[in-house]
């Protein structure tokens, strides 16, 4: 693909009716893997003559670049942690000791959320901003997303967050038009533009744009169901893949619900769900390869359905900020391997941050899923919890402390028996010990701009 910056691809009309935004998405596996090989040979001559993060690194290893020509091969290299890439920011800011281009080739720059510690700033050269814009485009497009259409922004447009400019950069690239509000702008006028504008598609994270549909009737006077919305697209915190959370989205906003996966480090958004809802696609394997990594084993396991992983990402074709088998700390099962869509790339749902997985008496427990048990037991709950893991490091041999807003209307008198069977349910499902909390609704504060964070280090006061 040829390069040249420029706000909407020539094409993007073209595409309103095809069946994928690039037919890398519906090549064969073998095909497929001749096009990543060919890009891992080619990334790696670039990183051999520009990185001194990766030249330092594979040294010390005892590794050449050369010796790297499949994909098998990237399991001769180390993995590249996120705590190296906040040392190597420290020890050369703005861009680190791992940035592989000129600085007079940057053009733009992007901060991760620094939801565990500070910001990590990604630099891209014109070349990588808008690969970054195809990457997103084919993702929307998966998504449900044409050119032509308006899409409502709700995910936050400040801080330098991949959700905010990167995603409206690809939405123009794709030929659709970016309504910029941002949810820093707040439900208010976010709810305004959407009853002035009639956008096809909302885009957020999946608590907020709940939030945003039980608003609507204070706000605009009727239910967000009534302002014509098709599509709500969802990321950046789980929920989407939920069939609770995704069944009230949908009845919400009258409108189809579909899940994408990204991150900050890699691109903006690279697995994307489809109209079958079964499950994310990576659909831009020929900007990276994605390795499956089994954590008790430390071996990298096949793409099989059924299987369970973190994600280990290598970039293809990265200039700026290029990274070599990045441990993404994404904890995902693989939840089918062919679909009615005629994409290739596996489907997946994410399960949890494995920096979140909580260890309680020898069982893993990510709060995500603690969150799906509490979302199904609705109306009895509020669908909202917090836990408190008021202990040091992620280990805890005490029963996890776990607050729940009861149901609306519900007596507080009937908490013993509501709280019994969530700690049974809890117990049922995810083979851990709770102690429950029940709580009046609404006790929490509701999501806005920033990510809902299910884990508190203390009790917090409460109303």
């Amino acid at each position: 693909m040829q390069f040249g910056m420029r706000f909407r691809r020539q094409d993007a009309a073209d595409k309103v009716n095809d069946p994928f935004w690039h037919d890398i998405e519906g090549k064969p596996p073998g095909e497929v893997r001749r096009i990543q090989e060919e890009r891992l040979r080619a990334q790696m001559a670039y990183l051999k003559a520009n990185s001194t993060f990766y030249q330092e690194k594979f040294a010390r290893s005892g590794v050449d670049f050369d010796d790297i020509c499949a994909i098998e091969d990237l399991q001769k290299l180390p993995y590249t942690y996120k705590t190296e890439i906040r040392e190597s920011l420290a020890e050369v800011p703005p861009f680190g000791k791992h940035r592989a281009a000129p600085m007079a080739d940057i053009i733009q720059m992007q901060a991760s959320s620094g939801t565990t510690g500070s910001p990590s700033y990604v630099a891209l050269t014109e070349a990588d901003a808008e690969m970054w814009h195809e990457m997103t485009a084919r993702c929307f497009f998966a998504n449900g997303v044409r050119p032509g259409d308006l899409v409502l922004h709700a995910f936050s447009l400040a801080k330098g967050f991949v959700g905010g400019i990167p995603v409206m950069q690809g939405l123009q690239y794709m030929g659709a038009i970016d309504v910029p509000v941002g949810a820093d702008g707040g439900a208010d006028r976010l709810l305004r533009a959407c009853a002035d504008t009639r956008p096809r598609c909302v885009v957020g994270a999946p608590n907020f744009v709940l939030y945003l549909a039980e608003k609507a009737p204070e706000v605009l006077g009727c239910k967000a169901s009534e302002l014509g919305v098709e599509r709500v697209i969802v990321g950046g915190e789980p929920g989407g893949g939920i069939p609770s959370i995704r069944a009230k989205i949908e009845a919400a906003w009258g409108a189809k619900c579909t899940e994408m996966l990204g991150g900050t480090d890699m691109g903006v958004t690279y697995w994307a769900e489809c109209d079958a809802q079964t499950g994310m696609h990576m659909v831009n394997m020929d900007y990276i390869i994605t390795e499956l990594l089994d954590r008790e084993s430390g071996r990298i396991i096949p793409w099989e359905k059924g299987a369970k992983g973190e994600m280990v990402y290598t970039a293809l074709g990265r200039q700026a900020s290029p990274l070599v088998r990045f441990r993404s700390g994404d904890y995902i099962e693989v939840t089918a391997t062919e679909c009615p869509c005629g994409r290739t790339g596996p489907q997946i749902r994410c399960i949890g941050r494995t920096d979140d997985m909580l260890i309680v008496r020898g069982a893993n427990v990510f709060p995500s899923a603690i969150n799906s048990v509490i979302a199904e037991m609705v109306p009895e709950t509020n669908g909202v919890m917090r836990i408190v893991a008021d202990f040091e490091g992620h280990t805890t041999q005490r029963a996890l402390k776990v607050i729940v807003e009861r149901g609306p209307g519900r007596n507080p008198d009937d908490d013993g028996a509501l709280k019994a069977k969530i700690e049974q349910r809890l117990r049922d499902a995810l083979v851990f010990k709770a102690d429950v909390d029940l709580v009046a609704p609404d006790t929490f504060e509701k999501p806005g701009a920033a990510k809902v964070a299910f884990v508190l280090r203390k009790y917090p006061e409460l109303p």
